[in-house]
């Protein structure tokens, strides 16, 4: 009995869709067509409106308008009606990457030379030239390509407050992908917040900024780097940028005469960021065995130097441990002759042993004490002239003097007007004399002019 009802109603469906498809099939077949004569008098009313729109092909690859050519570059950029003002800045950024490019690869500027405390000279005067070189090249293109007044439309080069930044040149860092420079880029500024956030936080608790944060802090930028570069150019980086290797010229440049070459800076470095490490995580212990611990990594460091530097070099750094050495060493290299550094340390020795002696005389005074000193330098820079063979001339002869018998009422003054010599002369004839004590029958010395 269910089954009879459910297949009366959807026979009555299937009929009502029947009769529904019939009506509109009718009213479709009946409706009248729209005439052309309508058509042609409506678009006749309605106003026409035009556009600068230009019928072109929608897609196109940009490698079908770059060139290595910069001249076909702009004609193509022109060509899909590029604006001047854009192309302007395409070309200026295109060509700026260029020659940064080239500054980073070609040029080896004294920065890259990171094992030397001063810059070579030679290598300052070739870059800046080098430099200057580019810049005329690249200004030179731009004049070429834009016009003379490509400056005015430079909208790269404008100035842009930013942080500095790293030169990352060189065989090893100038090749370097864009994308991977900024990447270090971002990591040293990050550092950079970090350290100055670190400095002010030791400012809020009164405190100075310890050696161990310090290192952890350097530690944490190396893991940064490690993720970013490969071990050639992370190690380039850290010899020129870490803190470790500027602390390291530092203390060159302070004691000063130890020229190092690549590979001996390059060992030494990496000893002392060893020590670094080491001693960073002793530092903070309490333990009682840390301060053993200490003096065995002291220990091992001066070791890893002298194996870094090799025998000679390590017996001249630790002889430039001593300020009177170092000294010497200056007033050889500046008398152009650095090899007699030992012999002017020995007249320094001995210079230092007679001044203390002085200095203890308790049967001198103060002023005595003061004489002797001076004479003792001028005999060791005397001594220093005749290492160099610049001993001094002959002195002149001493003046004749006549013997003056004073008279009262006469005064210094009267007797060089009288004899007709210097004050001085009369002075430097008499040091023993005290013109303010003078009794008649004093006998004056009078130096006799010479003709």
């Amino acid at each position: 009995m269910r089954g009879r009802i459910w297949l009366y109603l959807s026979l009555g469906a299937n009929v009502v869709l029947a009769a529904g498809w019939w009506t509109a099939w009718r009213h479709r077949a009946t409706a009248p067509e729209p005439s052309p004569v309508a058509l042609t008098n409506t678009a006749a009313a309605a106003p026409l409106t035009r556009t600068n729109f230009v019928p072109r092909r929608q897609f196109f690859h940009w490698s079908e308008i770059e060139s290595p050519d910069y001249a076909t570059y702009v004609a193509n950029l022109l060509a899909i009606g590029c604006p001047e003002q854009t192309i302007r800045d395409i070309i200026i950024a295109d060509v700026n990457a260029l020659f940064a490019r080239r500054r980073a690869t070609e040029v080896m500027t004294p920065q890259q030379q990171w094992w030397r405390t001063q810059p070579d000279p030679e290598v300052e005067a070739r870059a800046r030239a080098q430099l200057e070189a580019l810049e005329t090249e690249r200004r030179a293109l731009l004049t070429a390509l834009l016009g003379p007044g490509w400056e005015t439309g430079d909208q790269i080069s404008l100035p842009r407050p930013s942080q500095p930044g790293l030169a990352l040149d060189g065989p090893l860092l100038g090749p370097l992908p864009a994308e991977v420079k900024q990447q270090v880029q971002d990591s040293y500024r990050r550092h950079q917040e970090r350290w100055a956030a670190l400095q002010q936080l030791a400012v809020a608790e009164q405190r100075t900024v310890t050696q161990a944060e310090q290192f952890r802090l350097q530690q944490q930028w190396e893991q940064e780097l490690a993720g970013i570069l490969s071990p050639a150019p992370l190690e380039e980086l850290l010899l020129r940028y870490s803190p470790t290797a500027r602390a390291l010229r530092e203390e060159l440049a302070q004691l000063g005469g130890l020229e190092l070459t690549p590979d001996q800076f390059r060992a030494w470095f990496h000893a002392r960021r060893r020590y670094e490490q080491a001693w960073a995580a002793l530092a903070e212990s309490d333990s009682p065995a840390t301060a053993q611990q200490l003096q065995q990594l002291e220990a091992q460091y001066r070791e890893a130097i002298r194996l870094a530097l090799g025998e000679d070099r390590y017996r001249l750094y630790q002889r430039l441990q001593d300020p009177e050495y170092r000294a010497a060493l200056a007033d050889a290299q500046r008398s152009g002759r650095p090899e007699l550094a030992d012999t002017f340390h020995a007249i320094r020795q001995a210079l230092a042993e007679e001044v203390a002696r002085v200095q203890t005389n308790t049967g001198l005074t103060a002023l005595q004490r003061e004489i002797q000193r001076r004479q003792l330098e001028l005999e060791a820079l005397k001594a220093q002239a005749e290492v160099l063979g610049e001993g001094l001339p002959e002195p002149p002869p001493p003046p004749t003097l006549r013997a003056h018998t004073y008279r009262a009422g006469e005064t210094i003054i009267s007797l060089a007007v009288q004899y007709d010599v210097p004050l001085s002369a009369i002075l430097k004839a008499n040091p023993g004399l005290d013109f303010h004590r003078l009794r008649p029958g004093d006998t004056i010395y009078i130096p006799v002019p010479s003709q």
